[in-house]
C-alpha cells in the first residue's frame, strides 16, 4: 500500500515538475515575443521618423557643391570652418583669428567654406542654433552671409537662454542691408531649416563632434591662433 502511495506521490512530483517547466517555457517565449514586438515597433517608428525627415533640401546661393557650407573667396587652399552660432569658443575664434582668415581670403590664398552647424540646441530653450543657422541661410540668399555671421557672433546670446528672437534676427539682417520683408519672411518660414539639418548631419558623418573645428585642405588645425592658421594655409599652398 505504501508502495502505491509512494508511486503516486512520485508521479505527482513529476507532473508538477513538467507543469512548472511548461509554464517556464511559456513565460520565456512570451518574454521573447514581447521583445521582438518592441524591436519591430522600434524599427517601424524609426522608419516613420526617418521618412518624415526631409531628405531633400534647398541650399542657399553661394553654397559649395555638397550644399553643406557657404563658400567665401576663391583661393587655392580650402579652409573649412564648422561653427555653431551659440558656441562661445567659436565667438572667441572669430574675434582672435577671424581677421586673419579674412585677410587670407582677400589675399587670394584661401577660400572659406563656412558650415553653420546646430550642435547646441540643447543649450537653448528655443533651438537657437537651428534658428540662427537657418537665418544665416536666408542672409546668404540676400548676399550678406558674412556680414550677418559677423553680427551674430558679435551679439551672441548666453548659453541656456532663449537666444535672439526671430524679430531680433530680422533686425540684424536689416541692419546689414538685407531687405526686411524678404529676409523676415524667410526667417519666419524657416525656409532653410532643412538645410541646417543637412549641414549638421553631414558634419557628424564627417567626424566633426565639436565646435569650432577648423580644417585646412581637409586636415585638422590644432593651433587656432592667427599664426597657426596662416602657417597651415601657407604649408598647404606649397
Amino acid at each position: 500500500m505504501s508502495s502505491r502511495k509512494g508511486q503516486k506521490s512520485a508521479n505527482r512530483v513529476v507532473r508538477e515538475q513538467i507543469a512548472r517547466e511548461k509554464r517556464r517555457k511559456r513565460a520565456l517565449w512570451t518574454s521573447v515575443a514581447a521583445v521582438v514586438v518592441l524591436v519591430i515597433a522600434g524599427l517601424i517608428g524609426w522608419s516613420v521618423f526617418r521618412s518624415q525627415r526631409s531628405d531633400t533640401f534647398t541650399a542657399p546661393p553661394g553654397a559649395n557643391d555638397a550644399g553643406n557650407g557657404i563658400v567665401l573667396g576663391t583661393g587655392k587652399v580650402t579652409i573649412d570652418l564648422y561653427e555653431d552660432y551659440l558656441c562661445p569658443a567659436c565667438r572667441q575664434f572669430q574675434q582672435t583669428s577671424g581677421p586673419t582668415v579674412d585677410q587670407l581670403v582677400n589675399e587670394g590664398k584661401a577660400k572659406v567654406i563656412f558650415h553653420p552647424v546646430a550642435f547646441l540646441n540643447r543649450f537653448s530653450t528655443t533651438e537657437y542654433s537651428t534658428r540662427a543657422s537657418a537665418a544665416a541661410g536666408c542672409a546668404a540668399k540676400g548676399g550678406k552671409f558674412k556680414e550677418f555671421t559677423d553680427q551674430l557672433f558679435a551679439r551672441q546670446p548666453a548659453e541656456g537662454s532663449a537666444g535672439l528672437s526671430d524679430d531680433e534676427l530680422i533686425d540684424i539682417g536689416a541692419g546689414v542691408g538685407l531687405n526686411r520683408d524678404d529676409f523676415g519672411a524667410c526667417v519666419r518660414d524657416g525656409t532653410y531649416k532643412p538645410w541646417t539639418e543637412r549641414v549638421t548631419d553631414d558634419a557628424g558623418r564627417a567626424g566633426v563632434t565639436s565646435t569650432p573645428t577648423i580644417l585646412v585642405d581637409g586636415k585638422p588645425v590644432q593651433d587656432r591662433s592667427p599664426d597657426g592658421i596662416r602657417a597651415a594655409v601657407e604649408a598647404a599652398g606649397k
